[in-house]
């Protein structure tokens, strides 16, 4: 947890009721530790979603289809690409995503469907395996358009990242060290104007510049 629970569990009590299809997911997804995105990254991705208007969406790592779903209610006439390769929560993203013709799922690895997909995306999604988001930039950066937006989520790792790569578990070391390196990429690239909040458990938003 980046912020005070307190403050956390604030949020949550004022936010109105949301989508009823939405919410039994997200309690069906937290009864089996499926991870879906945080309570409180919703009304910043509504707003945001709702301020940007995409026409085309890219999500890579779609999980059970929990955050395609949202994005999809807070637009309308948006189309949604998303990618999975985990074959489990595949099965069941297929099943949740069923009848949304404007959702397309992609079963693939993310890292060899990124170098053949075409874009422009106006808007790109970025949850996946947190150790690949510095390999798959070159083609996010790509893909994304000038005035597009790069929404990264889960950047600061509940706070780990902020401690001494010594004190972090040594099965954990490559993400944080591929994280902070992305981090850093993304802070002093010249192609995107970037901002790191501490939204959910810390996100990465990002402008694409001119080429």
């Amino acid at each position: 947890m980046i912020i005070d629970p307190n403050i956390t569990t604030y949020i949550y009590s004022i936010e109105p009721e949301g989508d009823p299809g939405l919410e039994a997911l997200r309690s069906y997804a937290e009864e089996k530790n499926v991870p879906v995105i945080r309570r409180e990254m919703e009304p910043f991705m509504r707003v945001l979603l709702r301020t940007v208007h995409p026409g085309k969406i890219l999500e890579i790592g779609t999980g059970i289809g929990y955050s395609a779903l949202f994005m999809d209610s807070c637009l309308d006439h948006t189309d949604i690409v998303t990618i999975e390769n985990y074959e489990p929560r595949l099965r069941e993203a297929e099943k949740i995503l069923e009848g949304h013709a404007n959702i397309k799922l992609i079963k693939a690895d993310a890292a060899d469907v990124l170098k053949e997909l075409e874009g422009p995306f106006d808007f790109i999604f970025l949850d996946a395996a947190k150790a690949q988001y510095i390999s798959m930039l070159p083609d996010i950066r790509r893909l994304l358009p000038q005035g597009g937006i790069l929404l990264a989520d889960n950047v600061l790792q509940d706070g780990e990242l902020i401690r001494s790569r010594y004190l972090t578990p040594r099965r954990q070391r490559t993400i944080h060290e591929r994280m902070r390196e992305f981090i850093w990429e993304m802070k002093h690239s010249p192609d995107f104007e970037t901002s790191l909040l501490t939204v959910g458990d810390g996100v990465i938003l990002s402008i694409r510049k001119g080429a």
